[in-house]
């Protein structure tokens, strides 16, 4: 095959990927709007942070997703207002405010974490051991690859 057919191949193929991607993301932020009507996918996205962290600060949250901190006070204001996240004062320095989960937003993450695993199952379930083994490696090797981190990217 000629270069050019590489290329063209080449081409072809991350179409297919930025396609189905654009699918994916649709479906993730439809699925995130089912766990509760009121929380945007970015809100989600910042809850299940936090709680990951096991706490931390809004500027923390700000430098992790490349965001504006006025984008993540909004969102967190929202969370704070549906009763999903709190802040405390950080053991080390009482000036600092954590954010934390309320146990309504670790409920909110584990109903969410239950309904997209079992989503997961159902949509894999005739995949073998090893598609899935490979599906697993190759989102690890895309998202290690991902440009987000370096300013100016455009991201993916």
């Amino acid at each position: 095959m000629s270069d050019d057919g590489t290329r063209d191949a080449r081409d072809a193929s991350v179409d297919v990927i930025q396609r189905e991607l654009t699918a994916f993301a649709r479906r993730a932020r439809a699925a995130a709007a089912r766990v509760h009507p009121e929380i945007p996918l970015v809100s989600y996205t910042l809850l299940a942070h936090i709680e990951e962290r096991r706490g931390c600060r809004a500027t923390d949250l700000a430098a992790h997703y490349l965001l504006d901190k006025s984008t993540v006070s909004r969102q967190l204001a929202g969370l704070e207002k549906l009763g999903l996240v709190e802040r405390r004062p950080a053991p080390d320095d009482h000036r600092v405010q954590v954010l934390h989960p309320t146990e309504a937003g670790s409920e909110v993450l584990a109903t969410a974490q239950a309904n997209r695993r079992a989503a997961y199952q159902e949509r894999l379930a005739d995949w073998s051991a090893e598609d899935l083994d490979r599906f697993a490696a190759y989102l690890l090797r895309y998202n290690a690859a991902g440009t987000a981190d370096r300013p100016g990217a455009p991201s993916a």
